[in-house]
């Protein structure tokens, strides 16, 4: 193991999308585990649309970034982690994390199923996705669905769990014909089109004629006014994220008919995948069996070399991903 370590600091507060001029890579040597802690070697990381919304000021400049991890304990000086162990955590965006116990979550490891899996389907990104599905939008056999941003990590990881989980027609809106094609022929959506071809609530209305009963909306902005138009009575808008405006400099409002809430009897409920961690378990017993015999598939873009990882970022912001954008450590592969 080298003997220097490397964070990710924040330079600056960007206006817009950042650029790599907002970013520094520091060099520090490994720090050393005080009692009641460990030392984690990072395998993989998250970049995540999030990240750039605490840009704006919930990131301290000069500091480490934080985000979602994996990695190995390499030293540890509290008997509740043990040295091999693999766990999650926060404190992402550096190389090696010194971190306690209840900072942690140790991996259960599922054979068959790669580690990097963790970070995306049965991490963050799927319990996103499932309890928007099974706790907030209640979704029942046979209801007609609308995924916002599909081929991202959230909105694939929707549309394969909606499958599962027995949904109608499945419907979805991405930036360009190639993503749109993956979304149809690789995840199973019934339809799907591309958000820039023309005005979304037409496009919609052509790729669901007959309405939607629920929206797992990633975007806002055109796209949630023409979910809302779209909706049946009793239909449900699962509010995730909103990064159509993350880097809007100024965001118009969402145009739609307000009095269609109450016509149609809608409901609009946002939520935290925080405050359902206790369904963590539950998504890896539904998940697990389906990823062994491949009906769920991982939809990942993964980025080799902590020293990326900047980079992946930005190329997420400006959707060049398919599926979760994990980076990749140097010493990651021969774990799976």
């Amino acid at each position: 193991m080298t003997d220097i370590a490397l964070t990710v600091q924040q330079t600056a507060r960007p206006t817009g999308f950042p650029t790599a001029d907002h970013f520094r890579f520091a060099e520090s040597r490994v720090p050393d585990p005080e009692p009641g802690t460990a030392l984690v070697e990072n395998l993989y990381w998250s970049v995540d649309p999030y990240h750039r919304e605490m840009m704006d000021g919930d990131f301290a400049l000069g500091a480490p970034l934080e985000g979602r991890a994996l990695g190995r304990v390499t030293e540890s000086r509290t008997p509740a982690l043990r040295e091999g162990e693999i766990v999650f955590h926060r404190r992402g965006w550096r190389t090696h994390a010194v971190v306690r116990p209840e900072e942690t979550r140790s991996v259960a490891r599922h054979e068959g199923v790669p580690l990097s899996a963790y970070l995306g389907i049965l991490g963050g990104t799927g319990l996103t996705a499932y309890a928007g599905l099974t706790r907030v939008a209640r979704l029942r056999e046979g209801e007609d669905l609308f995924v916002s941003a599909a081929a991202g990590g959230v909105g694939t990881a929707t549309g394969r769990l909606a499958r599962l989980l027995g949904a109608g027609r499945l419907v979805g809106s991405a930036g360009g014909a190639a993503k749109v094609a993956y979304l149809t022929e690789r995840i199973g959506y019934d339809a799907a089109f591309d958000y820039r071809a023309g005005p979304v609530a037409g496009l919609l209305a052509e790729a669901a004629p007959g309405g939607i009963d629920v929206c797992v909306d990633n975007v806002g902005g055109e796209q949630l006014g023409a979910a809302i138009g779209a909706l049946r009575e009793f239909g449900r808008v699962v509010r995730v994220g909103t990064v159509g405006q993350y880097n809007a400099v100024r965001m118009p409002p969402t145009p739609f008919d307000h009095a269609l809430v109450v016509e149609k009897s809608l409901r609009i409920e946002g939520f935290l995948v925080r405050n359902h961690l206790g369904l963590q378990d539950e998504l890896e017993e539904f998940a697990v069996p389906h990823i062994r015999s491949g009906r769920l598939l991982l939809d990942e873009t993964v980025v080799d070399g902590f020293g990326r990882i900047v980079e992946a970022f930005l190329s997420m912001l400006r959707g060049g991903n398919t599926g979760k954008m994990i980076v990749r450590g140097a010493t990651a592969d021969h774990l799976d």
